[in-house]
């Protein structure tokens, strides 16, 4: 029998396309607006579909462990990053974990994994005790330095043993945006930052940098030490998680040429959010400040936000409105190039009737 709390749950919020179909400008994902990735798209589209992969992707595991410098033992392979945060919240669950700590803002596939299974969520600072911790840097929708993951450089344990309950944490960082990220102290330059915590788990999934978020693929990297969860997990996968295409995509993702587009791509994107920033200011929405990455988020400045996404929504541009994140009457905004802005800016002001010259109000400002 379902249970009626289960029934409760809303469904999660995603950008990208919708019933709608493809947007024509899409402001609402974090994907490389440079992608695409030309090798990266060949790789895929030369996939053979016609063969299982290997079931063990042993090659596979061994150049990621290659390429973050680790032993393929503590890799372990996932069909999304969404799979894999349900896969371990059930793995926590099931060694006693009963409290989930989520950021402020965040994904909202942390919690949703967590309340299907019965877990308690907390949210922002106060989950340092939890049992299962997740953390995300840069952070989503913002884009900031995740407070968690800060604390996590200096150091404990990442994974519980079977006896300890809630005793020794895991600790998960998603690393979606680590390579799109484009601040001059720790921008991407084609490998896993030294930054990332040690004692922690990492999630990575690669198609957002790339470009090709429809190739559904994932991997983490567990803790030195945790060999053990890692072969639970992997007994807890479906057979072949990962289709012949993710096997492409990730083969692809540690290959030097794609590497190199990637922090190519990064000195454009750079220019595109400054042109975005402005534009903004223009309109007169408020910014969100400290964004690192390739979006950021921003306060239109109407009353009626809901009916005004909508409207771009029916003239071909998406924004993603960030209420489910906790944030009502803010979009988050992913950096599109600039024939999309001026897309944006003909059709924000002719909807509102008129040019907003405005600035950004005082208290509200924006960084690169």
């Amino acid at each position: 029998m379902t249970s009626p709390d289960l029934l409760s749950l809303s469904i999660p919020l995603h950008g990208g396309p919708d019933a709608a179909g493809n947007p024509v400008f899409d402001f609402s994902t974090n994907s490389n607006a440079c992608g695409p990735c030309p090798d990266a798209l060949r790789a895929v589209q030369l996939a053979d579909a016609a063969r299982y992969p290997d079931p063990a992707y042993t090659a596979l595991r061994a150049a990621l462990g290659a390429f973050h410098r680790v032993d393929p033992g503590r890799v372990v392979l996932a069909a999304s990053a969404s799979e894999f945060i349900h896969r371990i919240t059930a793995l926590a669950a099931a060694q006693g974990v009963a409290h989930v700590a989520v950021p402020l803002h965040s994904y909202g596939d942390y919690a949703q994994a967590a309340l299907v299974r019965g877990l308690e969520v907390v949210r922002g600072s106060a989950g340092g005790a939890a049992g299962l911790q997740w953390a995300c840097e840069p952070s989503s929708p913002l884009g900031v330095e995740d407070t968690a993951a800060h604390l996590w450089k200096h150091g404990v344990a990442g994974c519980a043993d079977d006896q300890s309950g809630e005793a020794s944490a895991w600790r998960v960082l998603d690393c979606a945006y680590a390579p799109l990220r484009m601040d001059a102290n720790a921008a991407w330059r084609g490998e896993p930052s030294p930054q990332v915590p040690s004692a922690c788990w990492q999630l990575w999934t690669p198609n957002k940098a790339l470009g090709l978020t429809g190739v559904r693929a994932a991997y983490a990297i567990a803790p030195a030490g945790c060999e053990a969860q890692v072969r639970v997990l992997t007994a807890l996968a479906p057979s072949w998680p990962v289709g012949a295409h993710g096997v492409a995509l990730l083969h692809a993702w540690v290959q030097a040429p794609v590497q190199e587009w990637l922090v190519h791509s990064l000195a454009t994107l750079r220019e595109w959010k400054a042109r975005q920033l402005a534009l903004c200011r223009q309109l007169g929405w408020a910014v969100h400040p400290g964004s690192l990455a390739n979006y950021f988020c921003a306060q239109p400045a109407t009353a009626t936000l809901a009916g005004d996404l909508a409207a771009l929504r029916a003239s071909g541009i998406k924004l993603r409105d960030a209420a489910s994140f906790g944030l009502p009457g803010t979009v988050r905004m992913g950096v599109l190039a600039p024939a999309a802005q001026d897309a944006l800016q003909v059709a924000w002001q002719a909807l509102r009737g008129r040019t907003i010259p405005g600035s950004v109000p005082t208290g509200i400002g924006e960084t690169l």
